[in-house]
């Protein structure tokens, strides 16, 4: 049986952010309960047998996959539930390299993100668990997340570029592998 531990009051957690992120001195509470900080991450990750979650297929997947730069947008608005296609809009504008450009991926990341959150919420998923690389339709998802890591970096928010980064990992190792190389 999971172990559940509540927060404080004064928590201004994340619900992604690792415990120990809220700065040196600070704690939850389950530290004081036995449980070090490995262990604890154990409970969250896929190991601890929280089952695995699968999205169905992306509606736009197969125009996404022969669209040209040009056609995102068009794509996305058409549907705006896509994860992947946000995804590939803030990768795109993250290769653009520029201060524009990364305010904009920071945006198209975070909604595909967040679309990503309600889908797999749709799917069954209760906030932890992985959602593997291997499955292709969770890959929209996974990327939105590394996607949102990466321009969180760029534009100084190191908190929320590490609880992405985190949140990625504790997700699908393989995808934070395969979006870090």
């Amino acid at each position: 049986m999971p172990v559940c531990v509540q927060n404080s009051p004064d928590t201004d957690r994340h619900p992604h952010q690792t415990p120990d992120a809220r700065g040196p001195g600070r704690t939850d509470g389950w530290q004081d309960r036995g449980v070090s900080e490995s262990t604890h991450r154990n409970l969250l990750a896929h190991n601890a047998g929280t089952p695995q979650t699968e999205l169905p297929a992306d509606p736009a997947a197969a125009e996404l996959a022969s669209a040209t730069p040009e056609q995102l947008i068009g794509i996305v608005g058409g549907h705006p539930a896509t994860s992947l296609g946000w995804a590939l809009l803030a990768e795109r504008a993250l290769a653009a390299d520029t201060a524009e450009g990364t305010i904009q991926a920071y945006a198209y990341a975070r909604t595909g993100y967040h679309r990503g959150l309600d889908a797999l919420r749709k799917a069954g998923w209760r906030g932890s668990g992985p959602v593997p690389w291997e499955h292709e339709p969770n890959r929209g998802f996974l990327r939105a997340l590394w996607a949102l890591s990466v321009a969180a970096g760029r534009i100084g928010e190191t908190d929320e570029q590490e609880r992405c980064s985190q949140f990625l990992r504790d997700s699908s190792e393989a995808g934070y592998r395969e979006l870090a190389n």
